[in-house]
C-alpha cells in the first residue's frame, strides 16, 4: 500500500524491483481517512517522544552552549580532539537533562507538548492532502506512474512547503518554551514565557506577525528530508514486504500481519536514518532562527546563511550537528509510530 492510498494497481515493472508479478488492486481511501490517520500518528509521536524532543531543541541552541577555550578548538578536526569532543557532548547532554530534572521538575521533558499537539492535525492534514493530490496531478501531467520515484519527490517537497508555511508559527511558540527555563532553581516565576498564550502575545508585540515564521526558510530546506525520507520508505517498504513474501503458497495470516510490520518500520526508520543524517544542519539553523531575541531586542541569526556562517565561525562544523544523538534517538521511533499507526488506520478503514 503507497502512502496515498491509490486505487491504481502497481506492478513490479513499475517498481522496478522484479521483472513480473501479479497485479494487486488497492481499495480507494476517503482523503479524510489520510487527514484521521496522520494525525493519530503524529499525536501518539508527539507524547512518547516529547522529553527526547526537548532534549533535542535544547542541544541545538546556543543558549545552552559552554564557551570553548579558544578558537582553535571549533576548528580541530584530529581524530583524538574528535573523541574528547564527543565524549564532552555527552557529558553535555547528561548534564542538561540533571539539570532540567533539578531545576524544573520532570513536567519540563514536556513542555512544548502543547504546541506540538495542536500541530500535528492541520499540518497532517495539509501534508497528506497535499501529498495525495500533487502525485495525482503530477502522474497525469509527466506521464509516470504514481509509485515512480519522481512523482513521490516533488508530491513531498510540495507537502513540506505548505505544511511549513501553515504551521510554522506553531513550532515557533513550541521551540521558544523548549528553550525556556527557569533563572532561578525550583522558580518558575523567572521563567520568560508563562505559557502558549503568553508567548503568543510577547512575540506579536515585540516581533510583530513575521516574529512568527522565523525559520521558515530552514523549513523549506528540510523538504528536501521529507522528500528523501518519503521516497525511501516507499521503495524500502516494497522491497521488504516483496522480500518476506513466502517462498511456496500463501502465508498465515499471523505471518502478513508480521511481514507488514516488519516492512513498514524497518522502512520508516531506515528511510529516516538516511535522510535525517544527509540533512540534520538544517535543523540547528531552523532551532536558532527560531530562539528568543537577545536581550537588547535584536536576534542573533537574522537569515539562513547568515545563521550557518556564525555557526561555522564560532562553534565549527560540529556545531551544525549539535543534539544529533537525542534527535536520532527521537526521529527513528517517530518515524515508525507516526507511519505504523498511520498504514494501521489505513488499514482498518479498509477492512
Amino acid at each position: 500500500m503507497s502512502i496515498n492510498g491509490s486505487s491504481k494497481a502497481v506492478s513490479a515493472e513499475e517498481t522496478g524491483l522484479i521483472s513480473s508479478a501479479p497485479v494487486v488492486t488497492k481499495k480507494n481511501v476517503a482523503s479524510w481517512v489520510h487527514l484521521l490517520a496522520g494525525a493519530s500518528g503524529g499525536l501518539a509521536t508527539a507524547i512518547v517522544t516529547s522529553p527526547l524532543d526537548v532534549l533535542r531543541t535544547r542541544l541545538q541552541s546556543d543558549f545552552y552552549r559552554t564557551p570553548s577555550k579558544g578558537p582553535d578548538a571549533l576548528q580541530s578536526t584530529r581524530p583524538s580532539q574528535l573523541a574528547q569532543s564527543g565524549h564532552a557532548s555527552n557529558h553535555k547532554t547528561m548534564r542538561i537533562v540533571s539539570s532540567i530534572y533539578r531545576a524544573e521538575g520532570w513536567r519540563a521533558f514536556f513542555r512544548g507538548l502543547g504546541p506540538s499537539m495542536a500541530g500535528v492535525v492541520p499540518a497532517a492534514a495539509i501534508k497528506f492532502y497535499v501529498y495525495g493530490n500533487c502525485k495525482n496531478i503530477a502522474a497525469n501531467i509527466m506521464g509516470h506512474a504514481e509509485d515512480s520515484p519522481l512523482v513521490h519527490a516533488q508530491a513531498a517537497i510540495c507537502a513540506g512547503l505548505a505544511s511549513s508555511t501553515a504551521t510554522n508559527p506553531i513550532w515557533l511558540v513550541k521551540t521558544r518554551l523548549q528553550l525556556d527555563k527557569a533563572s532561578t532553581a525550583g522558580d518558575p516565576s523567572t521563567r520568560r514565557y508563562r505559557n502558549s498564550i503568553d508567548c503568543v502575545r510577547q512575540v506579536l508585540r515585540t516581533e510583530g506577525v513575521a516574529g512568527f515564521y522565523r525559520g521558515m526558510s530552514a523549513s523549506y530546506l528540510g523538504s528536501i528530508e521529507t522528500a528523501l525520507h518519503l521516497v525511501l520508505y516507499e521503495r524500502l517498504k516494497v522491497g521488504l514486504r516483496r522480500w518476506l513474501e513466502p517462498t511456496e503458497g500463501k502465508g498465515t495470516p499471523l505471518w502478513d500481519e508480521f511481514s507488514h510490520w516488519v516492512s513498514t518500520s524497518g522502512a520508516a526508520s531506515s528511510a529516516k536514518l538516511a535522510a535525517g543524517l544527509t540533512t540534520y544542519p538544517h535543523e540547528v539553523a531552523r532551532t536558532r532562527l527560531r530562539q528568543a531575541p537577545l536581550e537588547h531586542g535584536k536576534p542573533k541569526y537574522t537569515g539562513l546563511v547568515q545563521c550557518f556562517r556564525t555557526i561555522a565561525k564560532e562553534e565549527g562544523m560540529a556545531g551544525l550537528y549539535g543534539g544529533l544523538a537525542p534527535h536520532m534517538l527521537r526521529s527513528l521511533p517517530s518515524a515508525v509510530i507516526t507511519l505504523g499507526v498511520y498504514e494501521f488506520v489505513l488499514r482498518f478503514a479498509n477492512t
